[in-house]
């Protein structure tokens, strides 16, 4: 098999809007369809579980959920549902809670455990996914498939805007069935998330000079941080994932007040930090983060909206992200910078994504899974 190159992903961002523009409306009848409306009114609960960028997303559309829908969300990582997190396993599920487990290959293991331990304490399952007929298909009680067109390796960037613009399509679908919406203010809700595909265009345009001049700043930092509160918290740990994947540099994602807490400390002293700060309810503190950042020698990206001037004022480099959005949706606009910064990065160290030019570490993966495998059917 051939190595990934960067150039994959920077197609696959110049393909996001075209994606939201033309794929939204049949996403939203696989979420119609998933449920019947006296299904949809009789949700109290509702945990999104996935691996990964499901995992990512999960976090990323949580306060959608509850915002939007008016329901307790929580979202897990798929082992810790598993096997910890969930209140549906002491002793069972309420019958109105709603598993939403995300796969976009619709093989991932763990997320196909997930969905039978929930099903097995009484949960009703719904598998998110682009791959139709697959693993999690198969386990889960319902399905919504947000299947892509030309889909090719890479980092998941198209695949996790879709996952992504599906859990939000949820929320919407169960904010009008439980009378918190009027059908005519729920169609309004999808036709913002239909016309965010000019402002991903308007963003993606705007931002790639400064994601190269990022890149420059940022190639031989051993570690960068990414920081984000609220539905941005999902986006910082998505941006963190796509530097580990296209370009092999340690990153993570945390939230602004733990960073505060604990990272602040950590050399170097230069080290790059993202503060990730769209209008919202996190915004006065993104801004006191990103000046105690500053004012203690770290290089400062802010991911803010074009006008902002609290946030970018700090900042040594600012990603300028067009359009006016809703707190619930920024997490569609604001990941945009992850992939262009990832993909530049990667072409800066002459690296592969996933290090897919080292066969050696692809034969051990794969030795590993297929070990996997034996010793579950054994």
């Amino acid at each position: 098999m051939e190595p990934l190159k960067p150039e994959v992903m920077f197609r696959q961002v110049a393909g996001l809007a075209g994606d939201v523009r033309q794929l939204t409306r049949p996403f939203e009848q696989q979420v119609r369809a998933a449920l019947a409306p006296s299904e949809w009114r009789a949700v109290k609960k509702i945990y999104l579980t996935g691996d990964g960028d499901s995992y990512h997303a999960s976090c990323a559309a949580e306060m959608a959920f509850e915002a939007i829908a008016g329901v307790d969300c929580e979202p897990l990582s798929a082992q810790r549902f598993l096997d910890y997190g969930a209140a549906w396993m002491r002793p069972a599920a309420p019958p109105q809670t709603v598993v939403i487990a995300t796969s976009a290959s619709g093989g991932t293991e763990r997320v196909v455990q997930a969905i039978e331990r929930a099903k097995e304490n009484g949960a009703l399952t719904v598998a998110l996914t682009g791959t139709p007929n697959s693993p999690v298909t198969q386990a889960a009680e319902r399905s919504v498939v947000v299947e892509l067109p030309h889909k090719e390796r890479s980092p998941g960037i198209r695949t996790y805007q879709a996952s992504l613009v599906g859990m939000l399509l949820a929320a919407i679908q169960l904010g009008e069935l439980q009378d918190r919406y009027a059908q005519e203010e729920a169609e309004r809700l999808r036709r913002e998330l239909v016309d965010l595909a000019d402002t991903v265009d308007a963003t993606t345009n705007a931002i790639q000079a400064g994601c190269q001049e990022v890149a420059d700043m940022i190639a031989a930092s051993p570690v960068v941080v990414m920081l984000g509160s609220g539905p941005s918290y999902g986006t910082a740990l998505y941006g963190a994932a796509k530097l580990i994947e296209a370009a092999g540099v340690f990153a993570m994602g945390q939230d602004l007040e733990e960073w505060w807490h604990v990272e602040r400390f950590a050399y170097p002293v230069d080290m790059p930090v993202f503060v990730i700060a769209p209008p919202g309810r996190s915004h006065w503190r993104a801004e006191s983060v990103a000046a105690t950042a500053r004012g203690l020698g770290r290089r400062v990206i802010v991911v803010a909206h074009r006008d902002d001037t609290q946030v970018s004022r700090h900042a040594h480099i600012v990603l300028p992200v067009h359009g006016e959005v809703r707190e619930e949706f920024s997490p569609v606009l604001y990941h945009l910078f992850a992939s262009y910064v990832a993909a530049h990065v990667a072409e800066r160290l002459d690296r592969c994504p996933f290090q897919s030019d080292r066969p050696e570490l692809l034969r051990s993966i794969n030795e590993y899974f297929a070990s996997q495998r034996q010793d579950a059917e054994g």
